[in-house]
């Protein structure tokens, strides 16, 4: 077949268009693949199977992508492959909008691309674009030829050939990498039972970036709050809502978990904002949070930020939906109020780890009194009657008429110091200034005294006395000898 010949006014250049789609910037062979599976999903598909092989030992994969959606007609075929052929260009009501995805992502990866669909059992139609032949000069020829073999149902195939843009050398690594990706894209989808996503034949699950629905030694990350939503107006005239969730990881259960565990958790490396666009994740990364910077602490807590195509424009979406460029309304409208919250939930994880601390160091008084506890009066439980009692000291803010507060379940008698008291600042900033053995042996008289008094305050309750006004009292008393001092 002959040399392409160009005419003056065609608009552009077969040849040299088609290398340059192959720099379109997809940021990973994941987030190309998605948009096989976004075209899946809006064509009513329930069930995706990528499958990654290498058909030639040493040779570039292929990846062939299957499902089981509405197939497409032989004209909507013919269309598939051309650059803005979508029949639903410019759409808000689900993931595409300018029919750039399919040929733009398949030839950010492949050579060659080819597309099998059929419907209601019918004969199978198939094109194909080939970046070489048209490099070469060959025309460009977007007629589906039928296929042989017999079909059921309607469906569609896309198979990438001659892959050269894949990083990994070896399939298993590459497989590990789209399993956790995709699954972390497709999650709400995978999670709701409205996709059932395979890879080389194994299902994938999704993956929470919210560390929500994780169980990691029996706990899960918990919502800070309820979602915070926000309306805003569209260019259309249409007002949608951007829904933001927050998310706080427990830090008194997990900060022992080495660093290997805490990274394939996604505990470390998770950290930040997801964002979401009709249900599927288009980005991830340090969004919205104003002039807050990004600190280790911020590891243990997350955001989500949902959005309806309408607000597109407000967020910035380019073609191969990567990414977002938030508009002035947008970051005026979120910004401070998100921002203002990244920066308590920082303090409360600081608070956290404060705690953490707090509590390794008061495990030696604990211990002692547990030891002492065989030798005094019997405190009765609920359930268990008799039995020594087990110690916890801990911290955090309290009313400020309370210099502690302690509770008694399960034969474990809880202390919580008010950090908010004068008493917790004036009896434990002096040992800073000690040496380690001073120090450890003045906290252990220090923490046991408040034990002390703990234990006797919940025995004389149970007695049938009112303890709680002797408390208040004596720790306002204190507190205002302190303030004297």
């Amino acid at each position: 077949m002959g040399r392409q010949t160009q005419r003056k006014d065609d608009l552009l250049v077969s040849s040299n268009f088609i290398r340059a789609v192959r720099e379109s910037g997809y940021v990973s062979l994941s987030t190309a693949l998605a948009e096989l599976i976004d075209n899946s999903l809006q064509a009513s598909a329930t069930e995706v199977a990528v499958t990654v092989t290498r058909p030639k030992a040493g040779g570039l994969p292929e990846i062939r992508v299957e499902d089981d959606g509405e197939g497409m007609s032989r004209s909507r075929l013919e269309a598939c492959l051309r650059f803005g052929g979508s029949s639903r260009f410019d759409e808000r009501q689900s993931f595409g909008r300018f029919g750039m995805g399919l040929p733009a992502a398949s030839l950010s990866q492949a050579r060659r691309v080819e597309v099998t669909s059929w419907q209601n059992g019918q004969a199978a139609n198939q094109v194909s674009l080939d970046v070489d032949a048209i490099a070469a000069g060959t025309p460009v020829d977007l007629r589906a030829r039928r296929q042989p073999g017999v079909t059921t149902g309607s469906g569609c195939v896309v198979t990438w050939q001659h892959c050269d843009r894949i990083e990994y050398r070896r399939l298993a690594w590459l497989e590990r990498a789209l399993r956790r990706d995709l699954g972390r894209i497709y999650r709400r989808f995978l999670s709701n039972g409205d996709l059932t996503l395979t890879l080389n034949g194994k299902r994938v699950d999704p993956v929470d970036p919210m560390l929500l629905t994780a169980k990691i030694e029996g706990h899960s990350a918990g919502l800070v709050f309820e979602p915070l939503r926000y309306e805003l107006a569209a260019s259309s005239g249409k007002t949608a809502f951007v829904t933001v969730r927050f998310a706080m990881l427990p830090v008194q259960h997990w900060h022992h978990l080495d660093n290997v565990t805490k990274r394939r958790s996604g505990i470390v490396g998770g950290a930040g904002v997801s964002i979401l666009r009709a249900g599927r994740e288009i980005a991830s990364g340090w969004h919205l949070m104003g002039a807050k910077r990004k600190e280790n602490y911020d590891d243990w807590w997350r955001c989500e930020i949902e959005f309806d195509p309408v607000l597109d424009e407000h967020f910035g979406i380019t073609i191969n939906k990567q990414g977002i460029r938030p508009s002035q309304v947008l970051q005026e409208a979120l910004g401070p109020e998100l921002e203002a919250i990244a920066r308590l939930l920082n303090s409360r994880v600081r608070q956290a780890f404060e705690e953490v601390k707090f509590q390794a160091a008061t495990e030696a008084s604990c211990r002692v009194a547990a030891a002492a506890d065989a030798d005094l009066p019997v405190i009765p439980t609920a359930g268990k009657g008799s039995g020594a009692l087990s110690y916890r000291i801990g911290s955090e803010q309290l009313s400020i008429d309370k210099m502690f507060a302690s509770s008694l379940k399960r034969r474990t008698l809880d202390v919580t110091l008010n950090v908010d008291h004068p008493a917790f600042a004036a009896l434990y900033r002096p040992l800073q200034k000690l040496g380690d053995e001073a120090a450890g042996e003045l906290r252990t008289a220090l923490e046991l005294f408040l034990l002390s008094f703990a234990r006797t305050t919940t025995l004389l309750s149970r007695d049938g006395h009112n303890c709680d006004d002797l408390l208040r009292m004596w720790s306002r008393t204190y507190g205002r000898m302190l303030q004297k001092s």
